[in-house]
C-alpha cells in the first residue's frame, strides 16, 4: 500500500480550507490517514471517491470521549484522530450527492471557533502577559540590548498574531451571522 506525506499549514480560521483539502486529496486516490508534527499529514492509497472531512474543537467533548465519538459515529461518521484539540471525522457523500457536515447552522459554527478561541488564545495571552512582557521590560531595564531586541521580536510576534486572530475572528463572524 502507498502512501504519501504532505506539509501543509493552515490557521485556526482556516478549518474550512483544511476540510475541503482533505477533500480534495480523497477525491484523488489519497485518504487521510493521521497528521502529526507541525502540519505533517499522512495519507495512505485508496479508490477515489467523494469523502467530506469535519472538523470538531470540543473540549468538553473530548472530556468524554467515547461519549463523543459515539454521537458521531451514530450519525455515519467515522472517527480519525485528535490533534491539538480538533477531532477529525469523515463520511462518504451521500448517493444524492449531499455532502453533510456536524454543524447544522452558522450559530453552531460560530460556537466552535468562539471554543478554539478560548482554548487556543487564553494560553497565548497568559504566557505573554506572565513571560514574554516581564521578560522585554527586565532586559531593557537592565540595558541588556541584545536580549531586549530579541524579546522584542518575539513580543512584537506575539502582538502580530493577536491582531491577526482577532481581525481574522471579526471576519468570520460578520461572515456568518449576519
Amino acid at each position: 500500500m502507498k502512501v504519501k506525506k504532505q506539509f501543509r499549514y493552515f490557521t485556526i480560521f482556516e478549518y474550512e480550507k483544511e476540510q475541503e483539502y482533505l477533500r480534495k486529496m480523497h477525491r484523488s486516490g489519497w485518504k487521510l490517514v493521521k497528521v502529526s508534527g507541525f502540519g505533517m499529514y499522512h495519507f495512505e492509497e485508496c479508490p477515489p471517491e467523494d469523502v467530506v472531512y469535519q472538523l470538531d474543537y470540543n473540549q468538553d467533548g473530548l472530556a468524554h470521549k467515547d461519549e463523543y465519538v459515539k454521537m458521531f459515529e451514530d450519525c455515519g461518521w467515522e472517527y480519525i484522530q485528535d490533534y491539538v484539540g480538533y477531532s477529525y471525522f469523515r463520511k462518504a457523500v451521500s448517493d444524492d450527492g449531499t455532502a453533510e457536515e456536524i454543524f447544522c447552522d452558522d450559530e453552531s459554527r460560530l460556537q466552535m471557533m468562539q471554543r478554539v478561541l478560548k482554548g487556543r488564545m487564553v494560553p497565548l495571552l497568559v504566557l505573554f502577559f506572565a513571560l514574554m512582557l516581564p521578560l522585554f521590560i527586565m532586559t531593557l531595564s537592565r540595558h541588556e540590548y541584545i536580549q531586549a531586541g530579541c524579546a522584542g521580536i518575539v513580543l512584537l510576534l506575539y502582538v502580530v498574531i493577536f491582531i491577526e486572530f482577532l481581525v481574522q475572528y471579526r471576519k468570520y463572524k460578520s461572515n456568518r451571522i449576519q
